[in-house]
């Protein structure tokens, strides 16, 4: 009974299985390490760099440290079945050659993910246009960027095709709201309720960064005058402005009894 229970479990304490397990879990936990080193570095540094950026850069390193140690976990293994690295090494230089000829396209990703980061082109969380795709940055890697569009959809590009960028989250953006008003109404009246909503407004709200202004009457359509209100907002988030001025607006136009005009069909009958 008891030779039978050694000869089943005798090769499983054999250097050649067990080895290449811890190395295996060794590595997993230097990843989490490396991780958490990695993000306490650059939360400690975010007065110098901003949060996107610290994101950012957490993402990069984060991959450099998983293909290290993917690397360093395959030569040890190696080494555990008695395989010789030394050689290997040594003929990086060739390898490398031939596989920098092969991999030309990967190293293309990882030099146009470098140049990215460098030139602060976007970072995760910003919302940027690439072609004809929008979205939000959810990671960029040595070899590909994850864009996440409003209606849930993921691209994955190849770092190397991010040739033109347009970054909608590095600059505030502009709320501007057009407000059509009757033409039976006092234009000056008008323009002193606008203009004490705008500061109503201003006041405790978070997503205006700047100056909202009413600029007066911008245009005269056929059934209405349309006055104009801006306001400075948060990068991307001036859709949510112009819905809450909007509301606002309606709000104080039938407290004080202000008319929205709407187009009116008038018949002949014959």
């Amino acid at each position: 009974m008891l030779v039978t229970m050694k000869e089943i479990y005798t090769p499983f304490i054999k250097k050649e299985i067990i080895g290449p397990i811890f190395v295996v879990i060794g590595a997993f936990f230097l990843y989490q390490i490396g991780i958490k080193i990695t993000k306490k570095i650059f939360v400690a540094k975010r007065g110098i760099l901003d949060e996107r950026k610290s994101k950012t850069i957490v993402s990069v390193v984060n991959n450099i440290i998983k293909y290290l140690l993917i690397l360093v976990s395959i030569l040890m293994i190696l080494e555990i079945y008695g395989i010789a690295t030394n050689g290997i090494l040594t003929s990086l230089g060739v390898v490398g050659v031939v596989g920098g000829l092969a991999l030309q396209d990967t190293l293309k990703d990882i030099l146009s993910g470098v140049y990215i980061l460098l030139e602060n082109q976007y970072a995760v969380g910003d919302v940027v246009s690439i072609g004809d795709f929008k979205g939000e940055v959810l990671s960029l890697g040595l070899r590909t960027t994850r864009i996440k569009a409003y209606t849930g959809e993921i691209k994955i590009i190849a770092n190397r095709n991010i040739v033109e960028v347009i970054n909608h989250s590095m600059e505030k953006s502009l709320a501007i709201v057009n407000i059509p008003v009757s033409y039976n109404e006092d234009i000056d009246r008008v323009q002193i309720i606008l203009n004490e909503l705008c500061k109503k407004i201003k006041k405790g709200n978070k997503l205006i960064i700047g100056d909202i202004l009413c600029l007066g009457i911008t245009s005269f359509d056929e059934s209405s005058m349309n006055f104009r209100i801006t306001a400075e907002a948060k990068a991307t988030r001036h859709h949510e402005v112009q819905r809450m001025i909007l509301k606002e607006v309606k709000q104080v136009f039938d407290l004080e009894h202000i008319e929205i005009p709407y187009n009116q069909v008038v018949i002949h009958h014959a």
